[in-house]
């Protein structure tokens, strides 16, 4: 097996049954199952993303990938199992942790920070602008923060960025759900696909990116 394989291909059986569990749940949810059930299966999806990530992880940057995940599972059950509030406290841990991530593998121009800047504000903005709730802002500011950063990290868009700004719309669409788009069905069918495709390309992205930075690194370091 090449260096080039040996670290990814262990672990891509967790990787692809998280993605199963994290896929199944959405369809399971419209079942009439126990509510036990359904808690414990809402969370897996992203804890054992989590597990993944922490089985991959090598320096700071994997743990706190680790923990960005860890939070959003913790979020997925206590939405459900002790409320909003606590659920998106959780979350907004995860952002906070996600933010340190991503502004520690910053990329330097200029232009790129602006972008990143203004995607955090806009976000923000659109989040009290649907609620009108200001009770809403110290998470809407974490939600936009951790958008905005992923976009001007070094971690690639098509995964890292792409991921944040689909859980970014899975939570627009919650909070229209709870307000001006309440009867509406279209949320209801695309908050949980979003939210967990967003996790999983995050996860994945970030994964790859450093386990592509040691490679190249121990290759340098043996030349």
């Amino acid at each position: 097996m090449s260096d080039h394989s040996s670290p990814w291909l262990p672990r891509l059986p967790l990787f692809v049954v998280a993605l199963i569990v994290g896929a199944g749940f959405w369809p399971a949810s419209h079942a009439a199952l126990p509510a036990a059930l359904m808690l414990v299966w809402k969370g897996a999806g992203v804890a054992l993303l989590a597990i993944w990530a922490g089985l991959a992880a090598r320096e700071r940057n994997g743990w706190l990938l680790a923990g960005v995940l860890a939070f959003g599972a913790a979020g997925d059950v206590l939405i459900d199992a002790v409320g909003l509030v606590a659920g998106a406290a959780a979350f907004l841990v995860g952002h906070v942790l996600a933010i340190f991530l991503y502004l520690s593998n910053r990329r330097g121009k200029s232009g790129v920070i602006a972008i990143g800047l203004a995607i955090a504000v806009l976000i923000a903005a659109e989040a009290f602008v649907i609620t009108r709730d200001p009770a809403v802002l110290p998470y809407a500011i974490g939600l936009g923060g951790m958008a905005g950063t992923a976009w001007a990290s070094r971690f690639p868009r098509g995964t890292v960025a792409l991921g944040a700004l689909m859980f970014v719309a899975s939570d627009l669409l919650i909070f229209a759900h709870l307000k001006p788009a309440g009867g509406s069905i279209i949320p209801a069918l695309l908050i949980w696909p979003l939210y967990f495709a967003g996790q999983a390309l995050i996860a994945y992205g970030v994964v790859r990116t450093l386990e592509a930075r040691k490679r190249n690194e121990d290759l340098h370091h043996r030349l």
